[in-house]
């Protein structure tokens, strides 16, 4: 699993600064903070959230014996797509632990489980933005200094997490898809530590990092109970130590918590900038400072060992071999297709540990919306404020969660510096949409649509109709498609010319409206008998099937246009699609089609195409080929023999009914 967020290097740059602006000079100093500063400690486990999520009314449980192949991962769907609460399964077949999903499984339950803190966080925010805040209302921050404390992770030399050890195959064997490769950790917190780095001889905390990468406990090659998969891939933290790894030909120490407090599941999907640690992000929002178990070496062998976040519910600690690769996947991700097998690096196991009371977090991935939707929600909820001051003349950012986060972006920006010359195409804009392309994890961006945010009919970024509504009125093809051709895209997108190989579309919108939008399929419309079922998908927006080759359709389509030329007037993008009926059925199913299954250089088209300047144009309706290619990864179907199974035990009187 992975998550993208909004503007996550932001937000650290922040929580960073703030440790400086109000720690006192000296740890030692620290400690006598008065105990009024330190925040309320809460959630030192699974447990603890489970039992305050309970209390609250919640949280539901199924006592039903549930297999955690594919049924239990059915369940988490269904209840998450009815905004249901979080579910505890107490009774999962062959399974020692008991298994938790949908901790955050909507955007007011996130604020619930940290309500004691987010606050606090965001206030000491406020503060970085704009410092003389404190004096106009000193009252308001408080409690700046205790979060400041609270962002510096502590040594510990141990931790509940060491109570008991046990065996990957103990661990819940969870598998959410048919076609998955095995079963799969999917709310892991991956610290990785450089192959070198003392600090008296122990790791040094500030030099590690923490992620959410994908494990497999089993399958393809791995030796059971030995070898797991480690999926991480562009831009990820982890990178960085295995570079140095390879440099200094030694392994790398790895340790992979589960639990604890839901403020490191937070702090694991931030990727936050390489001198960022996540830990300071953690103790921030837990409202305590993280306790780390630092040691040199494995009590089971000699091997370094990672720190150990002692309050975790699960943890697995090991070794990467930098010059070894096995295959991974396939797994069901987050834009709704199959990941597929490809080489990535496994970790040696030497140690697998559990808390008294263990219980075991996990979410399920596939086409969004899923929980890991409100992760994004709930990071740009608290960031927001803080983007223009990282990035001028940009107001916002949406990575589309519907589109799959990295296909498809949307951003508002601002045409500054000459009001009075009134360009007669984008300017700033480009400018400001590489800025957005440059920071991070947004760089895999396939498609990033902005707009002036200075026009008073700009549309709200999250309201994506009307957003794309505004563009389809107001778009100039001549001079507002701006290529990126054989570049980086995003791992899981197998909609390039290869894997992480693509392209990226910048489309800046300006200016005034440009023509009135067509809303219903004209009756007289006529198509040539190879271009076929025409659907509305949105004002201005058609989808049309076609088996015919792109170079085909784009000529029918042409002079479909030239013995119509009404249709050019209303008519802005038209998608080739393999069944307009689903394409056409919401917006978020058009948004999902058109951005997943299509690469901007080779798939999007137009009528009037031409080349000036070696700049592409097209002077009618853009046409973007969505059907699925050959090299295109396969979608992701429910077993329905689980479905089946599912659907009588939530029938009238059976177990599940009153949860489904």
């Amino acid at each position: 699993m992975r998550v993208t967020t909004r503007q996550p290097a932001i937000l650290a740059q922040a929580l960073e600064s703030i440790v400086a602006d109000f720690m006192p000079a000296s740890t030692e100093t620290a400690k006598n903070l008065p105990n009024i500063l330190l925040l309320i400690m809460r959630h030192r486990s699974t447990r603890d959230v489970v039992v305050d999520l309970k209390k609250n009314g919640r949280l539901i449980e199924i006592d039903t014996p549930l297999s955690a192949r594919l049924e239990i991962a059915e369940i988490q769907r269904r209840v998450y797509a009815r905004k249901g609460p979080a579910i505890l399964f107490t009774n999962p077949v062959n399974s020692r632990f008991p298994m938790v999903s949908n901790l955050f499984g909507s955007l007011d339950q996130a604020r619930f489980v940290f309500r004691h803190t987010i606050e606090r966080v965001r206030r000491a925010i406020e503060l970085k933005i704009d410092p003389n805040a404190f004096f106009r209302n000193p009252l308001r921050y408080l409690s700046a200094p205790s979060t400041a404390w609270a962002m510096l992770p502590k040594r510990v030399r141990s931790g509940p997490v060491f109570a008991n050890s046990c065996a990957i195959s103990d661990l819940p064997q969870l598998i959410s898809w048919p076609d998955d490769g095995g079963p799969f950790i999917t709310l892991p917190q991956v610290l990785s530590s450089p192959p070198v780095d003392a600090d008296n001889g122990l790791p040094k905390l500030s030099s590690c990092n923490l992620g959410m990468y994908r494990i497999q406990l089993s399958g393809n090659q791995y030796q059971t109970n030995e070898q797991i998969g480690l999926h991480y891939q562009l831009h990820r933290g982890m990178g960085i130590h295995h570079q140095q790894a390879l440099k200094a030909n030694k392994p790398f120490p790895v340790t992979i918590t589960v639990g604890g407090s839901p403020a490191m599941t937070l702090a694991a999907v931030m990727p936050l900038p390489e001198d960022v640690g996540e830990l300071t992000f953690a103790g921030a929002l837990a409202g305590y400072r993280i306790p780390m178990i630092v040691s040199r070496t494995s009590s089971k062998s000699s091997l370094p060992i990672a720190p150990i976040y002692a309050d975790a519910d699960f943890a697995i600690t090991g070794i990467v071999d930098p010059n070894s690769l096995k295959p991974e996947g396939p797994f069901g991700d987050h834009l709704g297709y199959y990941a597929l097998t490809h080489p990535f690096p496994w970790m040696q196991v030497t140690g697998v540990y559990h808390r008294p009371g263990a219980i075991w977090p996990f979410t399920v991935v596939g086409r969004p919306p899923q929980e890991d939707t409100t992760f994004g929600e709930l990071i740009h909820e608290i960031t927001g404020p803080i983007i223009p001051t990282v990035l001028p003349g940009v107001r916002g950012v949406h990575a589309v969660d519907v589109a799959g986060v990295h296909p498809l972006l949307l951003a508002t920006g601002s045409e500054r510096y000459t009001p009075y010359l009134k360009p007669n195409r984008p300017q700033e804009l480009l400018t400001q949409a590489s800025a957005i392309l440059g920071q991070g994890q947004m760089s895999l961006a396939k498609y990033l649509f902005i707009i002036d945010g200075n026009d008073p009919q700009a549309p709200n970024l999250y309201d994506l109709e009307a957003f794309f509504q505004w563009v389809w009125e107001r778009a100039d093809f001549s001079n507002a498609l701006h290529f990126h051709t054989k570049t980086t895209i995003d791992t899981l997108d197998y909609s390039g010319e290869g894997w992480n190989q693509g392209s990226k579309l910048v489309v800046p919108i300006s200016g005034p409206k440009r023509r009135e939008l067509l809303d219903s399929i004209p009756s007289n419309l006529r198509l040539a008998p190879s271009l076929f079922n025409p659907k509305l998908c949105s004002r201005g927006s058609i989808a049309i099937e076609t088996k015919l080759p792109l170079d085909a359709a784009v000529e029918q389509i042409s002079a479909l246009f030239s013995q119509q030329p009404e249709l050019a007037k209303c008519v802005t993008v038209i998608t080739l699609v393999d069944d307009s009926d689903f394409t056409s059925k919401s917006f978020a199913n058009w948004t999902w089609v058109t951005f997943t299954r299509s690469n901007p250089s080779i798939d999007v088209r137009g009528v009037g195409e031409r080349i000036e300047n070696k700049h592409w144009s097209c002077s009618g309706p853009l046409i973007i080929d969505a059907r699925i290619k050959p090299h295109h990864a396969p979608p992701l179907v429910e077993d329905p023999e689980v479905t089946r199974k599912i659907d009588a035990l939530a029938a009238k009187g059976g177990p599940l009914a009153k949860y489904l």
